[in-house]
């Protein structure tokens, strides 16, 4: 009786004890191979995680071991610096690189005045215009020479800027690629380079409608304007200083070419991006033809001659690497310097992760974490530190002279855990308030009628800025916003690691041309395609909503999206196609092995399933 009662006693399901619930984890094992699992705890990929100390502690080491670990608290800091130094003259030569791939084709759409009337296209071209250059800096420079020379207006130019500011993060998109190999990595890189995108897209949408409708930007650039005399303080340099000396021996770009290209000089389009003659280097003659209009008048009559008339100058030729080959054109300069910047960056960021994965060890990380999320004490001081945190990004990167060198540089802090994503948020806000004084001092370099008209626009890509973070910071649930849409698209890309290239693809190629494209068409065709893809998409986000919040107030059919093809609601069709390859047995085994929830408090219906406590 005893046998057969404890059999059956053994045979029964385990019972599950509602006060231990939250402490225990149900975990199905394989029956073939039973085994206690104890899940320590549920992981959080987008905390920041400990970076964990392996070093030999000092009183261990011999005196061999204690003098090299001196010597590499030296070399360490040395070498993160050298990394960083080629790291940030990579994303130079990577711009240089877009400049000589595409600057002529953005200088063509910058000449494109009549379609720059149309505020949708004007954004548009400031989006695709920027990817083409690589740098906001660059476009931002352009838009402001044009608006100084009276070529563009300042109303149609706000809306270029507003592009530029979508343009400019694809460099730290690209740079967050780096970190694919590892996937909660990628997670919080990718999310963190895409919060800036997410950010300047959703100002977009809202802050383009209320400037077409009010120009408010314009007048409140207009009072301030009006209201000071200016004088010109001509180029300003700073991070520059360090790295041109470096960058100029391998190319120079002479970016007055894509200007003239954007004013429709005559001729511009043949010539050269790649500077050909400089300040300085061995002097050479140049001839140069050019076309003589005379003008001859008797009395009676007016006629012309036209002749050509050579004159001859001494000039310095330029000196670095790609001006010794004269017979390569900037397409294939440009192809070289591409794939040179892609080598160089990823090694750079390789050993820059993995260097500071070295140094932020135990005290060090410590104190380093403290610092970087450290908030002022009391209530109002907590809340007053995100706000000293835009300070700091706009001052670090006016300091780098680029938001682009800045957010790139803070993506690989991201992915290994120093900076969390909310308080990169600040930073990257900060980030967009410091680029607006490269378009200030470039406003500032103008003379005369230029000067006012030049700054009114600069300004006006600083008040759109500052007006993007009062609409989503101060305010949590607002704020919320662009981190939480950061971290769906970087939880994606953990999954589907494929998805950051047609992201990429997408977000900064395919839909701006195709905006483009309908906006040439006619602001009717724009209008009667994009207002019903506008409302379907603004139907399926509130639905996406309710389905999360009140899914009882859907109808049982629209609790998911179910009911569609899997094509239509997952990505998984997809990445099977992409990936050609399909999960194994054994794999499937695993996946099927994941936590169940318990929705019976009562009981657990099966007889391989083991409660482990924590």
């Amino acid at each position: 009786m005893g046998k057969g009662s404890d059999k059956k006693t053994e045979e029964q399901p385990p019972a599950y004890d509602a006060a231990i619930a939250k402490s225990d984890v149900v975990i199905p094992v394989d029956g073939d191979d039973k085994k206690k699992i104890a899940e320590e705890e549920e992981f959080d990929p987008w905390n920041v995680p400990e970076l964990k100390d392996d070093t030999v502690p000092w009183s261990e080491l011999t005196t061999c071991g204690k003098v090299e670990r001196v010597v590499l608290w030296f070399l360490k800091p040395v070498l993160l610096l050298g990394l960083l130094y080629m790291f940030i003259c990579s994303l130079d030569f990577l711009s240089s690189a877009f400049r000589l791939l595409g600057g002529k084709a953005a200088g063509e759409l910058f000449a494109q005045n009549e379609l720059l009337r149309n505020p949708v296209c004007g954004l548009m071209i400031g989006v695709l215009v920027t990817v083409l250059v690589q740098s906001s800096s660059t476009s931002t420079s352009i838009v402001v020479s044009m608006v100084g020379a009276g070529i563009l207006e300042v109303e149609q130019s706000i809306y270029i800027v507003m592009g530029a500011n979508i343009g400019t993060s694809v460099t730290n998109t690209i740079v967050s690629l780096g970190h694919s190999g590892d996937k909660n990595e990628f997670r919080r890189a990718f999310a963190g380079a895409t919060i800036h995108d997410m950010f300047n897209w959703l100002c977009v949408i809202i802050l383009l409608p209320l400037e077409a409708a009010s120009h408010y930007l314009f007048r409140l650039s207009s009072v301030i304007v009006n209201s000071f005399e200016f004088s010109n303080v001509g180029e300003i340099k700073l991070l520059k200083v360090i790295t041109e000396p470096f960058t100029k021996l391998i190319v120079e770009i002479d970016k007055g070419v894509i200007t003239d290209i954007a004013q429709n000089e005559e001729g511009a389009a043949e010539q050269s991006l790649l500077k050909r003659y400089c300040k300085t280097g061995p002097l050479v003659m140049v001839n140069t033809t050019v076309e003589q209009v005379n003008f001859f008048s008797n009395g009676a009559n007016n006629w012309t001659i036209t002749e050509n008339v050579t004159t001859s100058e001494w000039k310095h030729k330029c000196q670095y690497l790609f001006a010794q080959v004269n017979l390569w054109n900037d397409t294939i300069v440009g192809v070289i310097l591409l794939v040179a910047a892609l080598l160089i960056l990823c090694i750079c960021l390789a050993c820059i992760v993995k260097l500071l994965h070295s140094i932020l060890k135990g005290a060090l990380a410590k104190v380093i974490k403290k610092a970087v999320h450290a908030e002022l004490p009391t209530k109002v001081g907590k809340y007053l530190t995100g706000y000293l945190i835009i300070i700091l990004g706009a001052g670090m990167t006016f300091l780098v002279q680029s938001s682009s060198i800045f957010t790139s540089a803070l993506t690989p802090l991201i992915a290994i855990g120093v900076v969390n994503l909310k308080r990169a948020y600040p930073l990257t806000l900060g980030a967009n308030i410091g680029t607006t004084t490269t378009a200030i001092l470039a406003a500032l370099a103008s003379s005369g009628d230029g000067l006012v008209r030049s700054l009114q626009l600069a300004l006006c890509h600083f008040f759109f800025n500052v007006s993007g973070i009062i609409l989503w910071y101060p305010i949590p649930p607002l704020r919320n916003v662009p981190i939480g849409l950061a971290k769906k698209l970087g939880n994606t890309t953990a999954k589907y690691r494929w998805f950051a290239g047609v992201y990429l693809i997408l977000m900064f190629f395919l839909f701006p041309a195709a905006i483009f494209g309908l906006s040439v068409a006619g602001w009717q065709v724009l209008v009667g395609v994009g207002v019903p893809v506008l409302v379907l998409a603004l139907v399926v986000i509130v639905i996406n909503i309710i389905q999360t919040k009140r899914p009882n107030w859907l109808p049982k059919k629209l609790r998911t999206w179910d009911f569609l093809p899997l094509g239509l609601h997952s990505l998984e069709p997809y990445d099977r196609i992409l990936t050609g390859c399909c999960k194994k047995k054994g794999a499937k085994g695993e996946d099927d092995g994941e936590k169940i929830e318990v929705d019976n408090p009562g009981f657990v219906e099966e007889q391989n399933m083991e409660i482990t406590q924590l």
